[in-house]
């Protein structure tokens, strides 16, 4: 039976949950109430919506139209026209289990993989890189997590089902999106087309499955050709998960989230958008000493776009926006306190970052050979912290101010159109970026002077990349060779979460240096009736790369940021055949290697050689079809170093897993997806992952276990 817990039992509750129950913090909750009986109610007049138009469906070619609107199961994910970029659609079912965050759903893409912690926020890494090496946005926004252990990455705050698009650039190859992007961008979009007339479109989906897992997922927009009105909302939540053992592993989570968007659209070019979300979640962690007790997010934006202005001026667009993530993690609200631990008693700790951001740019074209795209973008991020022991209440302490970031940025992409059959891309831009420690303290609960407190850091940053795309006559082929540079300031987190900083220095504010990587990206894609296949490829070198070493201590594991010279390469390989129209075969190879120059030794936290096999199998509304992804052993680690979140504590051995599914498209409009993940119900574990917790009785650097068998199901509607 499918249920709908609010929250986690506890054997102690914090008295600021009753303090802190205002009208304000009482409407999540109803929401959560509201959000299953919202979306069963719209999946029920969806299909009766559709009744009507079963006996014109019947048909075996009205089944196949149902089969091609609505898409089967994905279990590979790949390019649509260059293997540099990725474009896809977050709404489509997928194997495994539909994603319960960004990273969740970003690890389906070869190449990408994520640091596991059980059940729910992992942190996304592509190609061996993490952090902000990886720029992730949302509907334009980027929502960076507050945590100083990365508890709640920003993928963490990202609903991959509320976004209609989801587009991957590998390496340094834009420019366009901020900065620091020397691993690739991730943009998570919102694409709201204009209305012909009035009316209303809906989307919606529910999910159930083993382990307590449900979602309701709801996005529906109603309008006219001049205004539209949208709102996105979903609920879902898992209870801990057995593993291939049958061992229950602490990783219960539960999340909700709601954006509305109002927009005015006067004619088929013009675009004003006003836009809200909030949201809020808990995650019990099995990999870490405390669990996430809140995950709050609030969200506002505004944008305008104005397209086709001219023979040379096309486009101008423009965005302002400013998000909040207050984070609350303890450890007492889904858990009992460690007597042995370093935390023997109740512990809490509240954590927010408050940004405000701004983009504007403008589109030329120079005839049909030349476009330009150039226009600036700033942020500032304000970060502050309070915590309590004991009985004392965390919401009755005063903010201490942590830090003050900036980044002001102005850019330029140029695209050559030097033949119908060749393209040259080229882009730069520079950065100003600059950090103040706002710090009066360091070292926890035994504070000491902080010696860098109200100091200021900046650099100015240049980036850049020049690529050359190639449409083969003979072959149907596109290949690309691109050459890129990125310079990235340090994180919040490589600032300011490790103990100490890089040798002779009294932190890591005064003394980490920003980052330069500079990257050969090279890949080609073949497309016929019958076979896709598709290679990227890269190698890199990054002065400066910013690296953990960890060390034990007396409050637990200490942490060195520092910086080595580093040489980086891999790639990522696929094939999709069609021998007969019912059958198609896909498989997908990644890999990522690293190597520090001083030493000779592995780079920490790379993915191992992974590779994916599906097939699927599409008769009328039928399909079925199944994935069977294999991962290597890894015996390239570097032990006790890594990143903020995670560290190399040895080699890992390799595995595979099968899981199988099923679908069923009802009508045009309505699709049912069953599926099993592990169906031979495996113990494994991941590389990148966290050493369990010992007060969940782990010992000593052992990785926390995947889910066992898994089975789900999914109702989806679309008018």
């Amino acid at each position: 039976m499918i249920h709908f817990p609010l929250r986690a039992p506890s054997a102690s509750r914090n008295a600021s949950r009753i303090t802190r129950n205002t009208p304000s913090r009482r409407l999540p909750l109803m929401l959560k109430l509201t959000m299953p009986a919202l979306a069963a109610s719209a999946m029920t007049a969806a299909c009766a919506a559709t009744g009507a138009a079963r006996a014109d469906d019947a048909g075996p070619a009205a089944q196949a139209g149902a089969a091609d609107l609505l898409p089967p199961v994905e279990v590979v994910a790949s390019p649509l026209r260059t293997p540099l970029v990725v474009v896809t659609n977050p709404k489509t079912p997928r194997q495994p289990l539909p994603a319960s965050d960004g990273a969740d759903y970003l690890k389906t893409i070869p190449g990408f993989a994520s640091i596991r912690s059980g059940g729910t926020n992992g942190d996304a890494v592509l190609r061996g890189m993490f952090g902000s090496r990886l720029n992730i946005l949302a509907n334009g926004m980027p929502t960076l997590g507050a945590c100083p252990g990365r508890m709640d990455a920003p993928t963490s705050y990202i609903a991959p089902e509320s976004y209609d698009k989801l587009t991957v650039v590998k390496g340094p190859q834009t420019v366009l999106y901020g900065p620091g992007a020397s691993a690739g961008t991730v943009l998570f979009e919102r694409t709201t087309r204009r209305f012909d007339k009035p009316g209303m479109r809906f989307d919606g989906s529910l999910v159930g499955g083993s382990f307590g897992r449900n979602d309701q997922n709801v996005d529906v927009t109603a309008g006219t050709p001049d205004v539209y009105g949208r709102v996105t909302a979903n609920h879902a939540h898992s209870d801990d998960y057995k593993d291939g053992n049958g061992r229950t592993v602490p990783s219960q989570w539960d999340k909700w989230n709601a954006d509305a968007a109002l927009g005015w659209t006067p004619d088929d070019h013009t675009r004003v958008e006003l836009t809200a979300g909030g949201g809020d979640g808990y995650a019990r962690y099995a990999g870490r000493g405390m669990d996430g007790a809140h995950f709050r997010r609030e969200t506002f934006g505004l944008s305008f776009d104005k397209q086709h202005i001219g023979d040379v001026l096309d486009r101008v667009e423009a965005r302002v926006y400013y998000n909040e993530a207050d984070h609350v993690m303890d450890n007492y609200t889904l858990r009992q306190p460690d007597p042995t631990s370093s935390m023997p008693m109740r512990m809490a700790s509240e954590v927010r970052r408050r940004t405000l951001g701004a983009r504007a740019a403008a589109t030329f074209r120079f005839g049909d050979d030349f476009k330009l795209v150039a226009g600036v973008d700033a942020q500032s991020n304000r970060l502050d912290s309070r915590s309590a022991m004991g009985r004392q209440n965390y919401a009755d302490k005063p903010w201490n101010a942590q830090t003050t970031m900036w980044n002001a940025g102005a850019f330029g992409e140029l695209t050559w159109y030097a033949s119908d059959a060749s393209r040259v891309i080229g882009g730069a831009r520079v950065d100003y970026a600059s950090a103040r420690d706002k710090r009066p303290t360091t070292g926890g609960m035994m504070g000491k002077p902080n010696p860098t407190f109200d100091d200021d850091r900046s650099r100015v940053l240049p980036s850049g990349f020049i690529r050359y795309e190639r449409d083969l006559a003979a072959l149907p082929v596109t290949w690309y060779a691109g050459l890129g540079h990125a310079e990235r300031f340090p994180d919040y987190w490589e600032l300011f979460s490790a103990t100490r900083g890089p040798a002779g220095a009294v932190n890591a504010f005064s003394a980490v240096k920003p980052e330069k990587t500079t990257q050969l990206d090279i890949g080609a894609q073949y497309r016929s009736e019958r076979i896709d296949a598709w290679v990227s490829a890269y190698a890199g070198y990054v002065q400066d790369f910013i690296l953990f070493n960890y060390a034990p201590g007396m409050m637990g594991s200490t942490t060195q940021a520092t910086n080595v010279n580093a040489q980086i390469m891999g790639g990522e390989a696929g094939v999709a055949w069609r021998p007969v129209a019912p059958l198609r075969f896909e498989t997908s190879l990644a890999y990522a290697w690293g190597r520090n120059v001083a030493t000779g030794d592995p780079l920490p936290q790379m993915p191992p050689l992974e590779a994916r096999f599906g097939v699927e199998y599409t008769r009328g509304a039928w399909s079925a079809g199944g994935l069977w992804r294999v991962a290597a052993s890894q015996h390239r680690y570097a032990l006790n170093e890594g990143n903020v979140v995670g560290k190399d504590f040895g080699p890992s051995a390799g595995f595979g897993v099968l899981s199988l599914h099923a679908q069923y498209n009802v009508s045009k409009t309505v699709q049912v997806s069953v599926g099993v993940d592990n169906v031979l119900n495996k113990a494994y574990t991941e590389h990148l992952n966290l050493a369990g917790n010992a007060g969940f009785g782990y010992a000593a650097n052992t990785p926390v276990t995947e889910p066992g068998r898994t089975a789900w199901v999914r109702v989806s509607a679309k008018m």
